[in-house]
């Protein structure tokens, strides 16, 4: 969605890599209305176009594509891709329709660009596992490929939203990372049962006074579906508010 940064440019980087000498690199930067519900920041999510277009090429992307609202929703438009299992809790439980958008918008891109390989993010852990879903339940030809979350030195997930943060909350935001980190450690240490694990992470983010929880939870990997008993390979979620911005992050266990 644009207002790119270094998480956005490993992408790009695997791409390159992916595509090699003879292939095209695209990058799609488009604000997508259907994803964000009533009261979210649509309107004030950051558009620095010519800032995402410079980082483009510098990176050597081919082929940038940035439609307007109107080339990918014209007048009319009634036609939506719902995602029906692993969309349906976490950030779907908390944002209704997002994940209906995300879907929407996604398969339009892959319609009109024609990729051979897709590569997003794992720190927006359910968005993969939902576009995996629906590329595998509509035979869609495209390789999925999901890259590692990058990091600030202090932790804290790189995201766009993380300009939105004051100050005061951008110093508490690492709470997040050192919060899953301790989940891990206990886990390690022998800890299985989620409900232990929760109060881990709860207690360590109530470090952190301006913190508010929308959730933490311990699910399959995937189907996302909840579980008591933490194994390899499950993951934990979570989704904290520091003031109006809303952080996600998550953690495989291994």
């Amino acid at each position: 969605m644009g207002a790119l940064h270094e998480g956005h440019a490993a992408l790009i980087r695997r791409a390159r890599r992916k595509a090699g000498p003879s292939g095209n690199v695209v990058v799609s930067i488009f604000v997508n209305p259907t994803q964000f519900g009533p009261k979210e920041d649509f309107s004030r999510y950051p558009r620095p176009f010519s800032a995402d277009r410079d980082l483009c090429a510098r990176l050597g992307v081919d082929i940038l594509f940035h439609p307007d609202a109107a080339a990918m929703y014209p007048t009319g438009f009634s036609t939506y891709v719902q995602e029906e299992e692993v969309g349906m809790g976490l950030c779907g439980g908390s944002r209704p329709g997002h994940f209906r958008g995300v879907c929407t918008v996604v398969l339009k891109l892959f319609h009109i660009v024609q990729p051979d390989a897709a590569i997003f993010g794992l720190k927006d852990f359910q968005q993969c596992m939902v576009l995996q879903r629906m590329v595998r339940d509509l035979n869609l030809p495209v390789q999925m490929i999901f890259a590692p979350t990058v990091r600030e030195s202090d932790g804290l997930a790189l995201s766009s939203r993380n300009q939105y943060l004051s100050a005061p909350e951008r110093a508490q935001a690492p709470i997040l990372r050192a919060a899953i980190l301790e989940a891990r450690k206990a886990w390690r240490g022998g800890v299985t049962a989620a409900r232990s694990l929760l109060s881990v992470v709860q207690k360590r983010i109530a470090a952190a006074p301006l913190a508010r929880t929308d959730y933490i939870a311990f699910v399959d990997a995937a189907t996302l579906q909840p579980v008591t008993t933490v194994r390899s390979g499950d993951a934990l979620a979570l989704a904290v508010f520091f003031g109006k911005t809303r952080l996600i992050d998550n953690l495989i266990f291994s």
